[in-house]
């Protein structure tokens, strides 16, 4: 039997380092990570996941993204056959957005937030989660939020905000943290809820995900 191919897109600014303790097993899977690049100038999310199924080698594939990384396998799996999208930490629509991301998309503020300076991973740790990050955990934010480029920031930043969905795909697996604070589980629907599960909780849940990922992708 030919193994599944599973490609795991991770969040905004994040690298595919997030993901190095997700271990499935080989003898049934095979695991293939995607990176963020740089978009175009003023290039739409439809266009950039157009772009990304460039990178993705195998058909009928599984999707897996983390945060933005879950609103971009989405766009993706509009533009191609795909066996099946779990997102993890991430929204099914624009209508699971808390409220204070709904007031910055609709009176536009993201476009006030000084990027350049998001380059420093402490600041933008800090927009990200709020003031109360521990030393121990923006250490771990160090290591993952590796994409800095202002151009990449200014455009995923308003492309999060600005999506479009309205209504969730029912057939996208949505596993979800009870603690998470960018994705409040008070405004999110029809998930799996991991509970003590934060933003994060790729990087610090792995033994669940690791555990229940492949049941979740074999289960027809």
């Amino acid at each position: 039997m030919s193994k599944i191919p599973v490609y795991f897109m991770p969040g905004l600014a994040a690298s595919p380092t997030i993901f190095e303790n997700i271990k499935l097993p080989e003898d049934q899977f095979e695991m293939h990570f995607l990176e963020w690049f740089l978009p175009n100038d003023k290039e739409s999310i439809e266009s950039y996941a157009l772009r990304m199924t460039d990178k993705i080698q195998d058909e009928n594939p599984v999707l897996v993204g983390v945060s933005f990384g879950g609103i971009l396998v989405q766009e993706i799996a509009k533009q191609m056959k795909v066996r099946k999208v779990i997102i993890i930490s991430s929204v099914k629509s624009n209508s699971e957005f808390p409220p204070r991301l709904k007031i910055a998309r609709a009176t536009k503020a993201y476009k006030l937030l000084p990027t350049q300076l998001l380059s420093n991973v402490e600041l933008l740790v800090k927009y990200a989660f709020g003031n109360n990050i521990v030393a121990k955990r923006l250490k771990l934010y160090e290591k993952y939020l590796s994409v800095r480029d202002k151009k990449y920031l200014d455009w995923a930043i308003e492309n999060a905000l600005i999506w479009s969905q309205k209504k969730a795909n029912e057939n996208v697996i949505h596993i979800h943290g009870d603690a998470d604070e960018v994705f409040p589980i008070k405004h999110i629907q029809n998930c799996i809820v991991l509970k003590g599960g934060t933003h994060i909780m790729i990087v610090n849940k792995f033994k669940w995900l690791n555990e229940n990922l492949p049941k979740l992708i074999l289960n027809e």
